[in-house]
């Protein structure tokens, strides 16, 4: 087995552009990984090669359920992309360092190597000294001119390294891929295939591979409490609008229900009458027109929500309200949204119920009625804020969270 930890110094350096690259190189026999909470990654991950990206987030899991998840959906080549940089996210608890040293993963580094060759070393080293048993094993260096500058850079590398192999080097002023107000445009890959040889024409695969071979450490107990299959029916709401769902927790919904449907809010298909539960992910329902097209959809949520339950997250709660600005929505829940032009809430967050998630929206109730879920950055929770409100069986959040580990503290909300 292969795996590789794509990673850093900070965003915007390259790591996407070779996690790109690897993914569609590799595509027949990957899995994809994103490092932390983030929902577009992933989605890319999936769009390129086909396979469902997971995402690894040692914050809102234990270690003992990351090794279980990570051994759970692991395949000949694994792609971990790190968050941010290589140590970025460690004093939440979860960053690339930490999940590749738990998982046992080396890591490679994408290096920019623009106007620069010696200090290159001293930003090397200073990753490799900061903490000593990190897993950094390789480097790709980006936004090189020429081959000349690459044999400089090497040449230095190898000089004052010995256990760091520089798998080559990626040419500067390469097409990229455009950007959404919140991540990767995921309608680019038709030019998959012309940035992926462009991507990997300097960089040494059979190297890759070598360093990528590794014994990962795995977790063969299941650490989560188990939970009894129900003879119950649930919805899962997932298009283009509603999105933003971890793929474990429709896998685990998968398992414990005994029947799961899969609509599309956003080609007007209607909830089945006789679901007992609907599960509404977050995405992009507050950023354009089609919620207006949804008109079968929401007299049947509208229909089922007068008897039966509803867990909704972040857009999903937003499209449960009454409006957002002027942009009416099915009116569910008695709650009026704003979209403010500064983040609201953006990282991990607690809840005063127990549990860990996390949060990134630009919305905010206006004069809201108590919420039932206080959220906080901070475990006093001090300035903790309402993130959460519910109307009998009708439940919307603003937290993203993991249901595996959660759900006997959420199962009410799922009407178990």
């Amino acid at each position: 087995m292969n795996s590789i930890c794509i990673s850093a110094i900070a965003s915007n350096q390259g790591k996407t552009l070779l996690t790109t690259a690897l993914l569609w190189h590799f595509k027949k026999e990957v899995r994809a990984f994103k490092i932390g909470p983030d929902f577009i990654d992933p989605q890319f991950h999936e769009s390129i090669c086909g396979t469902p990206s997971v995402n690894l987030d040692t914050f809102m899991m234990n270690e003992e359920q990351v090794k279980w998840l990570f051994n759970k959906y692991k395949k000949n080549f694994n792609i971990c992309e790190g968050v941010m940089g290589f140590y970025d996210g460690l004093d939440r608890g979860c960053s690339a360092y930490g999940v590749s040293k738990l998982l046992g993963i080396p890591s490679l580094l994408v290096l920019d190597g623009s106007g620069s060759y010696i200090t290159i070393c001293a930003v090397l080293k200073g990753l490799k000294s900061y903490k000593p048993d990190n897993t950094i094993k390789a480097v790709v260096l980006n936004k090189l001119s020429s081959s000349m500058h690459f044999e400089l850079i090497k040449k230095q590398i190898e000089s004052d390294f010995d256990d760091v192999v520089v798998l080559g080097w990626i040419e500067k002023n390469l097409p990229v891929l455009n950007s959404t107000h919140l991540g990767l445009d995921l309608g680019e890959t038709t030019k998959l295939e012309s940035l992926t040889q462009s991507v990997l024409k300097h960089i040494d695969l059979e190297k890759l591979e070598l360093i990528s071979a590794s014994k990962t450490s795995i977790c063969k107990e299941y650490p989560f409490e188990r939970i009894e299959k129900i003879d119950k029916k649930i919805t899962i709401v997932k298009d283009d609008n509603f999105s933003f769902i971890y793929h474990d927790n429709i896998e685990f919904l998968k398992e414990i229900f005994s029947k799961v449907e899969f609509i599309s809010a956003k080609n007007d298909e209607k909830v089945s009458s006789d679901s007992d539960v609907v599960y509404l992910p977050g995405g992009y329902i507050e950023v354009d027109d089609s919620f207006k097209l949804m008109q079968n959809f929401k007299a049947s949520l509208i229909e089922h929500a007068k008897n039966k339950y509803i867990y909704a997250e972040c857009a999903g709660l937003l499209y449960l309200s009454n409006r957002v600005d002027e942009k009416k929505m099915s009116g569910i829940l008695d709650i009026d949204f704003t979209l403010m032009n500064k983040r609201v809430r953006l990282g991990y967050y607690l809840s005063d119920l127990g549990i860990k998630g996390h949060a990134f929206h630009y919305s905010k109730p206006i004069n809201p009625p108590k919420g039932v879920e206080l959220l906080s950055k901070k475990a006093d929770f001090k300035n903790a804020d309402f993130g959460s409100w519910k109307k009998d069986r009708v439940y919307g959040t603003y937290l993203h969270v993991t249901l595996r580990n959660n759900f006997t503290k959420l199962r009410g909300y799922f009407g178990i």
